[in-house]
């Protein structure tokens, strides 16, 4: 208790109630090539629906990174995804095509601000061809409201609001319309995307206190495109933009802006890692699983060593090339053994499988090879959700990979002892029982417990959890007491995982022996905890014995 320096009852609390928390450990990421969507920005996905609303359905060009986000959802609902492009990307314009990458970039750039009408009063939100299906019609007087295409998406003419009347103003509404005027997002062409009806010219409008300037209202609500610049820049810049006591001009007649110059331009290898570095900071982004798609070895390697290890929080999945495994007939093996090593790292925070899945692509009505390590990582989050994160992946039980019509390679028991040896993990058919990841190893060249993914991601929970609670003991003297209770918090949480076939027996140590007075006197605090790892059986040994009619079982047991 604090000192007093009078009389005096004084009352305080102290919370000895300190916990281990519960942490994230089915929380994927991913950067790729998609049609659509922002560029260098974390975005979350839940499902494929949602992946198709925020990054487009796939096209050849980003069909792959697609159904690699894709078939992990199939199993989880929490991937964050970057998108990455080349500098040769541009966003459709009504006027000169640029690249915004994503709403942050825009908003520093472009939104309060008017660009000499360069480009044309709408830009799409994102870049790539898609971006020219778009257009954008904008009417803001009743005359042309009354023969307006788009008046049924209205219940009446724009005019003055009463916000401008109020103070003498006249003229700032205004409703637009945004349309797929190409079908390329809704397979339509011609479909109303969405309206914004009743929005103002004035920069200082305002409906309870929300903005009501066009510009912003576009940049907060669209999903399709930003406004840039007065539609009609040479005649109305004089007024559009000013206060809402301006007397505004009008459109001379209904403007249309019609959108092109959207450009996709492939992403460089490192143009992804660029992608993958947002997920560097684990203080940033709290993700568990990367998956790679079918990204170069220069970006696997990157994955594997840049990030998952140097995070020390996560595992990243990859595959081999696309031409290791397809229509190799017998060779197989020796390309997967050049692709890993091509690949140049080894790590406990990696996991490789043997290959890619055919698929069937309900979007363009095809067929498509897809790698497996979005599914492995899938496998993963069906694990954590069935079972816990220290249970293998793998197996008849849990190791079952969905949307798979075959493989491209099917290997055998000898192929597999091969693979299994270099740290690959097979992915096999077995006729009646589906297609099911057959390994479980961390892609390691040292033997050790951590060489198994589940013992691997046991320790990825454990350190997250126990560091978590750990923090409260920052700047707490380092004395019996606080050394203690941090066993006491500790103990129950082991204790726990224990009862959950996590680890079979622990130890945690945390006293003089190890917090000396030299450690005490350099202002560390020493926490050993010893964890015995429970871990998965990967081989079985059956032995049969046939034993004459009459013997006793036990006589032949203990003679064995």
């Amino acid at each position: 208790m604090a000192f007093q320096n009078s009389p005096g009852v004084n009352v305080s609390e102290l919370d000895l109630t300190t916990a281990v928390p519960s942490v994230s450990t089915t929380a994927g990421a991913f950067a790729g090539t998609f049609r659509w969507g922002p560029v260098e920005k974390i975005t979350q996905v839940t499902s494929e629906v949602q992946l198709v609303n925020r990054f487009g359905k796939p096209d050849s060009n980003s069909a792959v990174s697609f159904f690699s986000a894709a078939n992990f959802l199939a199993y989880g609902n929490n991937l964050n995804i970057v998108r990455a492009v080349a500098s040769g990307a541009k966003n459709a314009t009504g006027g000169t095509a640029l690249l915004i990458k994503n709403s942050e970039v825009f908003q520093a750039s472009y939104l309060n601000q008017n660009n000499s009408g360069t480009y044309g009063g709408f830009t799409a939100r994102y870049p790539g061809t898609i971006g020219s299906s778009l257009s954008v019609s904008v009417c803001d007087n009743s005359t042309d409201f009354a023969t307006w295409t788009y008046k049924g998406y209205f219940t009446s003419s724009p005019g003055t609001s009463a916000q401008a009347a109020s103070v003498g103003g006249s003229h700032d509404e205004m409703h637009i319309a945004v349309i797929d005027a190409n079908g390329l997002f809704t397979g339509q062409a011609g479909t109303v995307l969405e309206t914004f009806p009743f929005v103002s010219k004035a920069f200082d409008a305002s409906i309870n206190g929300v903005t009501n300037y066009y510009k912003n209202v576009v940049f907060n609500n669209s999903k399709y495109v930003y406004a840039i610049d007065p539609v009609d820049y040479t005649n109305q810049i004089a007024t559009w933009g000013r206060t809402i006591s301006t007397t505004f001009s009008t459109l001379g007649g209904v403007q249309t802006v019609v959108m092109a110059g959207g450009a996709d331009a492939s992403p460089t290898d490192g143009d992804i890692q660029n992608g993958f570095d947002y997920f560097i900071n684990k203080d940033y982004i709290d993700i568990s699983l990367i998956i790679t798609g079918d990204s170069s070895a220069n970006v696997q390697n990157h994955v594997i060593s840049s990030i998952a290890a140097s995070r020390g929080d996560c595992v990243a999945f990859v595959s081999p090339p696309l031409s290791a495994v397809v229509n190799q007939s017998g060779s197989e093996n020796s390309n997967i053994t050049t692709w890993l090593s091509s690949l140049g790292t080894t790590s406990t925070y990696a996991f490789a499988d043997s290959g890619y899945k055919y698929q069937y692509d309900k979007y363009t009505n095809t067929y498509r090879w897809i790698p497996l390590n979005g599914d492995i990582a899938g496998l993963c989050v069906q694990t954590d959700n069935i079972r816990d994160p220290w249970f293998s992946p793998a197996g008849y039980s849990r190791g079952q990979i969905k949307n798979a019509i075959r493989l491209a390679w099917n290997p055998n028991k000898a192929q597999r002892d091969t693979l299994y040896n270099s740290g690959v993990n097979p992915v096999v058919s077995f006729p009646g029982q589906g297609i099911i990841l057959f390994g479980d190893k961390t892609l390691t060249s040292k033997p050790s417990a951590f060489d198994r993914i589940n013992v691997r991601r046991l320790f990825i929970v454990l350190e997250k959890s126990i560091s978590t609670a750990a923090k409260y003991s920052l700047f707490e003297q380092n004395d019996e007491f606080t050394r203690a209770q941090f066993v006491s918090t500790i103990t129950p949480f082991l204790r726990d995982v224990q009862g959950r076939r996590g680890i079979t027996d622990f130890q945690v140590v945390c006293d003089t022996t190890n917090n000396t007075p030299q450690v005490i006197n350099s202002n560390q605090f020493v926490g050993d905890i010893y964890i015995k790892p429970a871990r998965s059986i990967n081989f079985i040994q059956l032995n049969f014995v046939a034993v004459n009619t009459g013997v006793d079982f036990s006589t032949i047991i203990n003679a064995a």
